[in-house]
């Protein structure tokens, strides 16, 4: 599935014209997201590449995020990834209640820059998640948190629900992901 993210229109941004991300999932249970951002390079400040590995507050830099939404029931999982190759996978019970590491295993994250932004390759195992049945549809949000050259931020998502950006927000859950072969 491919979609076009939008910057919320009270978060301006002059870097970045076009966030397009790509997503699929295997009947395994396996989550793949492909984040495209164009955008002038120079003028985004993108964490430096370091060792992948689980890190806690990615979205207060640039970082592409996933929500995932049990078929059934209130809970979710959120999953932050950083240009960086860092990662965060969070479950929570309801809207921004109870959250927790979710149990997974390490993410692959791929940074591949280019001339006009860079793209950021995603494959999550989430097959053992007891919250996402491998039959069900999912409900899922796409969103991204965009850091410019001076500090800047703007966030960018498939749909944002009324109000400031809020990415946990039920009507951010606006795509149906099933299972391909």
């Amino acid at each position: 599935m491919k979609v076009d993210l939008k910057r919320h229109p009270d978060s301006p941004c002059t870097a970045v014209t076009q966030i397009e991300a790509h997503t699929a999932r295997s009947d395994g249970g396996v989550l793949t997201l492909e984040y495209c951002v164009r955008a002038e390079p120079a003028a985004l400040l993108l964490p430096r590449p370091t060792e992948p590995r689980r890190t806690d507050e990615l979205w207060r830099h640039t970082c592409l995020e996933a929500f995932v939404h049990s078929p059934t029931g209130e809970a979710y999982h959120e999953f932050n990834f950083a240009p960086s190759t860092q990662w965060a996978a969070y479950r929570f019970d309801g809207y921004r209640q109870g959250m927790a590491p979710a149990d997974i295993e390490p993410p692959s994250v791929i940074m591949l820059p280019a001339a006009d932004g860079f793209t950021l390759s995603v494959a999550v195992d989430l097959g053992g998640v007891r919250d996402l049945p491998p039959t069900a549809i999912w409900r899922i949000g796409l969103s991204a948190v965009i850091e410019e050259v001076g500090g800047r931020i703007s966030y960018w998502a498939a749909t944002h629900p009324p109000g400031r950006p809020d990415f946990h927000h039920a009507d951010g859950f606006a795509l149906d992901l099933t299972p391909t072969e």
